[in-house]
């Protein structure tokens, strides 16, 4: 079986070297608190006017200021500052908190559509760590699809076989017997 990150580099394009380039540097120093605040803010306000019904209704269950929120102190946290994330929320356990969640290949590309939008429009944040972050949002966003995926297979594999009389094309498949 392909692990995760193997899956996500495929799905997103992105080899892991590349996604963990922002593990070179660090962007908190380099960019400061402000930065990730104004580009999750910009990134929040996009998905929540989104066009699509389908898109906002995967965000509909939290409030704005609470996503704005954990996702900038996430990218502080992940990206050489201070645990923010963890001192409030514990572990960030990206795919077990984005299990109850529809993390499709469509939904991905949605979220990285803004996600680039609001990194283009972010006169914060260079462009040699714009790159780095779209990078290792890209590659993200695919291991949580990876993630869902698995998730689907788990709960398939924990199915209980389908009774015999479903499939059967013999004379049992007559019988009037409960399962």
């Amino acid at each position: 079986m392909q692990s995760l990150q193997a899956k996500a580099a495929e799905w997103s394009g992105v080899d892991s070297a590349d996604a963990f380039a922002i593990d070179e540097s660090n962007l908190f120093e380099k960019l400061g608190l402000q930065a990730f605040v104004n580009l999750s803010t910009n990134f929040y306000n996009r998905v929540y006017d989104d066009e699509q019904e389908w898109f906002r209704s995967i965000f509909a269950s939290s409030k704005k200021e609470d996503a704005i929120q954990n996702q900038y102190e996430f990218f502080v946290q992940r990206m050489g500052g201070p645990n923010l994330y963890s001192h409030r929320r514990g572990h960030p356990a990206l795919i077990a908190r984005h299990r109850p969640f529809p993390v499709t290949h469509e939904a991905a590309e949605r979220w990285l559509h803004h996600m680039q939008q609001a990194l283009d429009t972010s006169s914060d944040i260079d462009a040699e760590s714009k790159l780095k972050m779209m990078n290792f949002f890209r590659h993200t966003a695919f291991f949580l699809v990876a993630g869902d995926q698995l998730k689907k297979n788990q709960t398939q594999a924990q199915q209980p076989p389908p009774c015999k009389h479903g499939t059967s094309n013999n004379q049992e498949e007559s019988d009037s017997s409960t399962h």
